[in-house]
């Protein structure tokens, strides 16, 4: 049987793709490699949430040289009828620090 703790952890309040964009808000120069790191998902998942939040024009991604650089619109609507009437800053705005 899970302790306390163990069960804590099975389970979070935001999804990988809330994870994925608060790590991109955080370092928008990052590899992939690393944020697949930091939530605790394959990199191939990663391709998959960013090429999904790209397609929905949450982010963008812009060739810099060798590396990715990926801007966030602040004004998209949140997509769950729950949160619509929220935007993807007022979620940043909670788990990012300021920069």
């Amino acid at each position: 049987m899970l302790s306390d703790d163990a069960k804590a952890r099975t389970w979070t309040f935001l999804s990988n793709h809330a994870h994925v964009l608060v790590c991109l808000a955080r370092d928008p120069d990052t590899r992939l490699r690393d944020v697949a790191e930091q939530v605790g998902i394959t990199e191939r998942a990663v391709f998959k949430i960013v090429g999904e939040l790209e397609e929905s024009g949450v982010i963008t991604r812009r060739r810099e040289g060798r590396r990715n650089h990926y801007e966030i619109d602040r004004t998209r609507r949140l997509r769950h009828p729950l949160e619509r009437d929220r935007r993807v800053g007022n979620l940043l705005e909670l788990l990012v620090d300021p920069t």
